[in-house]
């Protein structure tokens, strides 16, 4: 596939973006329209462009690519996802409609206090920092290796232009220009998929009726698997208990997520918004898995060394761009790059959400929308696109397969005391020793990964996606170890606020 033709792609998809982002941002650059699109958003448009932010180019390329050892195995953990987005509709989302917020990290230091609060918002600052700086990683690297090396053009330039571009797009508009960019990307994601198994059945002489029988009858259909509960990671129940809880937190818990929903006009919106998204959800994994079984049916049928690539997450760009013809490689393009920036748009505008709201108060200013205030926003969103451009070229650095692929299992660590904490605060109404929670929230993943790294030898026991469950229950139980009874004003203010007492509004 010519380097030319790509690029050129690249050109026109990224004019298409910033063209919306100019006509949405139109006389609202405000940070109402920035953080949460002035509360006026669509439903049905936050449902279907969560989509494009929940599913990265990680997922777009990996899921497919993970068919050959796990085959249809993922499919467990997408049945715990479906769960735990259940429950994020109707436990998390009134509450954080009851309380008017808009960084969901304020309820800790309403329901705790100061240190708590600082505590669940740095920890999302640094794992989606690092997770979306992963993400961008490996798709800068396709990028790079399919167009830029044509040129010579060093990775750092390939990811700073990457970046640039995201910038352009988002700096004016915020969330209120990402809610119709996702859902463009997302429409792109979704047709990629399709097409794609479309162009690759089709290669293979298979009808619609003959595809699904070749991917049932596959030897990477297995989609439960019930052997060896202590010794195997793909035990049913890890993989389900793990989704769950994982969902909740790094969705749930996530500002990034949160934020689009925060986003609709009201709870009733939010909450079909986040049922419409777990249909699709569902339904786009399950034709990542079956892209997955047919790609290597593919490699099979024209005799592709798969052993010889350096990790399975190369053979759908392999095939789409190597193997197979201009309009299906362009398919394939289209598709990965929209689920790269969907997510990385989306993070960019919620760290800096974050950080202007949780570090700089901008909640608490006299004028929200102070000149000043809004330059500094665009300062903070030009400094997240820097810390992600360093963090990515640490990745590049390293350059390790095995510390590339615990960046996942690394959200099981950070995520985790965020999960405590929530847990703990609406669990029970003790009140927890403040200054002693930023201690707890390191002491936890430390206690976790010493269990997890001996699970095997001291218990035959293999850790899996349910790692996330034992360091947020190690992190309540050193909570509530800590604790004391009664909450105080910050618990009466919570009360008031459950029992739907008007709370002091906000003009975001």
């Amino acid at each position: 596939m010519s380097p030319i033709i790509l690029l050129s792609f690249l050109i026109g998809y990224f004019a298409v973006l910033i063209g919306i982002s100019y006509y949405t941002s139109r006389g609202a650059s405000d940070n109402s329209s920035f953080f949460i699109a002035n509360r006026n958003s669509k439903w049905y448009f936050v449902a279907f462009g969560m989509i494009g932010t929940a599913l990265s180019g990680v997922t777009f390329i990996s899921v497919p690519g993970a068919v050959v050892n796990s085959s249809f195995g993922y499919f467990q953990f997408v049945l715990g996802n479906t769960v735990g987005f259940i429950l994020i509709a109707f436990v998390l989302l009134p509450l954080y409609y009851r309380m008017n917020l808009i960084s969901i990290y304020t309820y800790l230091e309403k329901r705790f206090g100061y240190w708590s609060y600082k505590t669940g918002a740095m920890i999302f600052l640094v794992s989606r920092t690092i997770g979306s700086a992963f993400r961008l990683y490996l798709v800068a690297i396709v990028l790079q290796r399919f167009i830029f090396d044509a040129w010579n053009v060093p990775f750092v330039a390939t990811v700073a232009i990457c970046l640039v571009l995201i910038w352009l797009y988002t700096h004016k508009g915020g969330l209120k220009t990402i809610v119709i960019t996702d859902t463009l990307q997302t429409v792109f994601i979704i047709g990629s998929v399709i097409f794609s198994i479309i162009f690759i059945a089709n290669s293979l002489d298979l009808n619609v009726v003959q595809t699904f029988e070749a991917v049932k009858n596959s030897s990477y259909s297995k989609m439960f698997f019930w052997e060896d509960f202590m010794g195997s990671k793909s035990h049913f129940l890890k993989h389900f208990i793990g989704g769950i809880f994982v969902t909740i937190a790094m969705t749930g818990l996530d500002q990034d997520l949160m934020q689009k929903n925060l986003s609709c006009k009201n709870i009733g919106e939010a909450q079909k918004n986040m049922l419409s998204f777990t249909g699709v959800f569902v339904s786009i994994n399950i034709f990542f898995l079956s892209v997955g079984a047919l790609l290597y049916m593919y490699a099979e049928a024209n005799g592709i060394d798969v052993a010889a690539l350096a990790t399975p997450d190369h053979l759908f760009p392999e095939i789409a761009l190597n193997h197979m013809a201009m309009v299906p490689a362009i398919i394939f393009m289209l598709g990965l790059t929209a689920a790269t920036f969907a997510t990385t748009d989306s993070a960019l505008t919620a760290l800096t959400t974050s950080f202007c709201v949780d570090f700089l108060n901008f909640t608490k200013k006299e004028n929200h929308d102070d000149v000043k205030l809004i330059r500094t926003r665009h300062l903070v969103h030009v400094g997240f696109s820097v810390v992600m451009l360093l963090v990515i070229l640490v990745f590049r650095i390293i350059n390790d397969d095995s510390v590339v692929n615990a960046i996942f299992k690394a959200a099981g660590y950070t995520y985790g005391p965020l999960l405590g904490l929530f847990a703990f605060g609406m669990a029970n109404k003790r009140a927890v020793a403040d200054k002693l929670v930023p201690y707890i929230c390191i002491v936890s993943p430390i206690l976790t990964y010493v269990l997890d790294s001996n699970s095997m030898e001291w218990t035959g026991y293999a850790m899996g996606f349910e790692l996330i469950v034992l360091n947020a229950a190690i992190t309540f139980i050193l909570l509530l170890a800590t604790s004391s009874k009664g909450g105080g004003v910050l618990m009466d203010a919570l009360k008031d606020a459950e029992r739907g007492t008007k709370v002091k509004q906000t003009t975001y």
